[in-house]
Order: C-alpha cells, then sequence, then structure tokens
C-alpha cells in the first residue's frame, strides 16, 4: 500500500514538472516563459549569425575551427530543446508534423547528414545542405507575437491574394501576346512566353532593360503597363494592411479582462483565454 501511494505521488510530481516544463516551453505568459523565449531568440540569433559569417572564404579560412565548434554546439542545444518539445508536448505527432515541429528538425538534421558524406566529389552535397541551417530564422517566428499576427492576416486574406494574383496573370498573358504581336522576333520578343517574362518585368517596375519595344505604338503599350503596375503593386498592400487592422481590433478587444483574477498572486490583468497567471504560473481556472 504504502509502495502504491509512492508511486503515485512520484507520478504526480513527474506530471506537475512535465506539466510546469510545457507551460515555459510552448507558453509565454509567465515571467520563465519569457525569459526562456528570449534566450532561445538569442542563440537562434547568433546561430544564423555564425552560419552568415562562415560563408564568407577569409573567415572560414582564419577561424574554420571555431566555427565548426560552434556549430556543433548549436545542432546540439537545439537537438535537446528538439527532443525537450517532443517529451513535454500533449500531443508529441502533432508537434512533430506541426510547422514549427517540421522547422525545428530542418533546423538540426543538416549538420548531422554532413557525418555521412565524405569525399571531394560530395563536397557540392555538404554544402548545399549546411545552407539548410539558414532555415533556423524561421524559429523567430515562434517567439514574435507580431509575425504570428501578420501570418493570421495572410491567411485571413488568402483568398483575395488568390484572385488578385490570377488577375494580374491574366493580364500579364494579354499584354504579353499584344506585345508579341505588335513588336515581333525582330524586336527582342521571339515568342509569348518571352513577352510574357518582360509584361513581369514591367509591371513589377523592375525594368532590366534586356527587352525593350522598338515602335511607337509598342512603347505606348509599355507605358501604360508601367503606370498600370504602380497601381497594381498597391493592392496586396491594401488588403493585407485591412486584415492586419482587424486582427489588432480583436487583439484588443480581448486583451484584458479584470474578471479574471489570479488567486495566488491577486493580479488581474490576464487576457480573457489565459489558463495560468502570467506573474506566478497559477492556475487561473479548475
Amino acid at each position: 500500500m504504502i509502495r502504491m501511494n509512492t508511486r503515485r505521488e512520484g507520478y504526480r510530481f513527474w506530471a506537475a514538472g512535465r506539466e510546469k516544463l510545457n507551460i515555459i516551453v510552448f507558453g509565454t505568459d509567465t515571467p520563465a516563459g519569457r525569459r526562456f523565449d528570449v534566450w532561445l531568440l538569442w542563440i537562434i540569433m547568433v546561430s544564423i549569425l555564425a552560419v552568415v559569417l562562415e560563408s564568407v572564404r577569409e573567415l572560414n579560412v582564419a577561424y574554420g575551427n571555431v566555427f565548426t565548434l560552434l556549430e556543433w554546439g548549436f545542432t546540439l542545444f537545439f537537438t535537446v530543446e528538439y527532443l525537450l518539445r517532443l517529451f513535454i508536448s500533449r500531443k508529441p505527432l502533432g508537434y512533430a508534423w506541426s510547422f514549427f515541429g517540421l522547422v525545428d528538425l530542418i533546423a538540426i538534421i543538416p549538420t548531422y547528414l554532413t557525418l555521412f558524406f565524405s569525399g571531394g566529389s560530395y563536397l557540392v552535397v555538404i554544402r548545399a545542405i549546411r545552407l539548410l541551417r539558414v532555415f533556423r530564422i524561421l524559429k523567430l517566428s515562434r517567439q514574435l507575437s507580431e509575425a504570428q499576427l501578420l501570418g493570421r492576416a495572410l491567411v485571413a486574406s488568402r483568398y483575395k491574394i488568390m484572385v488578385f494574383m490570377g488577375g494580374v496573370s491574366a493580364l500579364v498573358l494579354i499584354m504579353g501576346t499584344l506585345m508579341y504581336m505588335i513588336e515581333g522576333g525582330e524586336n527582342g520578343f521571339t515568342s509569348i512566353p518571352q513577352s510574357i517574362y518582360w509584361a513581369v518585368v514591367t509591371i513589377t517596375t523592375v525594368g532590366y532593360g534586356d527587352i525593350a519595344p522598338q515602335t511607337v505604338l509598342g512603347q505606348g503599350f509599355a507605358a501604360i503597363l508601367m503606370l498600370m503596375g504602380y497601381a497594381i503593386i498597391a493592392v496586396p498592400t491594401g488588403i493585407v494592411t485591412a486584415e492586419l487592422t482587424a486582427e489588432e481590433m480583436k487583439k484588443r478587444k480581448t486583451k484584458v479582462s479584470k474578471n479574471v483574477t489570479c488567486i495566488n498572486c491577486e493580479s488581474y490583468d490576464h487576457d480573457e483565454s489565459s489558463l495560468y497567471c502570467k506573474h506566478c504560473g497559477s492556475k487561473l481556472r479548475e
């Protein structure tokens, strides 16, 4: 009987510790969770900086061993972080197949994969695999609430953007075909795909200048397309801005509710959806 009680107490202690780690690692409502996110943010940024500096030939030759040690140190740290997230997650498979789970995995596997490639003929493959480490920058979005807000706005406006892209695609197809008929191959418009390429470059106001209309009629169409380009660029910006404004309004409406009070520390400035106190980490609701 005593052994069973001891096991139960041990299991409860283990479950409580796992739940506390889950709040710290996955949540941002507690001081410990915020500190964890800040430290992780800095480590990610330093690891990305190391990858960028390693690509500089002079620095790589002079400090190659230092970069190697740093890379393995960062890889081991992110490996422990990934395994910890898998262990404390309430749905490990759900986390593993989620966007951030895949990003965390991509951030660590390139260094391990380089162990299986050796020899001069594989140097290009190794370089390409190691470049995948820059995907660690995607881990930053988990620590930035503004990035999550932008992501929600982009998801909310995806259908409008798809319709907009469809309209732009039809426009460049029509204008490219017209320019092919007007200019012809002697002026560089050798095919409809080539003309569509010119239309895309023109409508985005990039203007490489590798292909340019030579006739008066073609130059007139080009001028119209250039002016349309300035108007078209503003459309997706307005769509996303409107959705961002809507998300901000939702956030302000549900930001603070003084009815949610912590019994432990008696603080009341919590979100309506909060389950734990942002100051002491105690449960707000049973």
